[in-house]
């Protein structure tokens, strides 16, 4: 499984207690991003501050995208949809940096292999999409789509 990511959740500070189901639709900011090189798969860590739903706001998701060569139109799907600069993405490069604080909609998923948690990014769409494709998010998370 190219894409998928180790899922941990971190309530907001203050917070005890609150659980965020991983399953559905979010509208995220990009908090935190590095890259973690394996000789097999290398991948982006990415940590996703939660905007909405609202109830879920200050959460945040930490997952992985890999970047080897069968998982990079997963990884270039992201980067579209949250408005990553063209330019650099023309030229096939990424700048760690210039992810922070780019915003977006992910539809996540969780399943447990071998006994561990992990979070699949089934899909992403610009941020402008949210309001279009939050009538999902409580009525129907697994059977809703993102695309662009």
């Amino acid at each position: 499984m190219q894409h998928e990511a180790l899922f941990r959740v971190s309530p907001p500070r203050g917070r005890v207690g609150h659980s965020l189901s991983p399953n559905g639709l979010f509208l995220v900011r990009v908090d935190r991003v590095q890259y973690r090189w394996h000789k097999q798969k290398p991948y982006y860590e990415i940590r996703f501050a939660v905007l909405k739903p609202r109830h879920l706001t200050g959460c945040f998701m930490t997952g992985r995208l890999h970047c080897t060569p069968r998982a990079m139109w997963k990884l270039r799907w992201f980067l579209r949809d949250f408005g990553y600069d063209t330019e650099l993405l023309g030229k096939n490069e990424i700048d760690d940096k210039a992810l922070i604080d780019l915003w977006g909609v992910v539809k996540v998923s969780e399943v447990t292999v071998h006994g561990i948690s992990v979070l699949n990014f089934d899909g992403f769409a610009p941020a402008t999409r949210w309001e279009e494709l939050s009538v999902f998010t409580d009525s129907d998370h697994r059977g809703s789509e993102v695309s662009s």
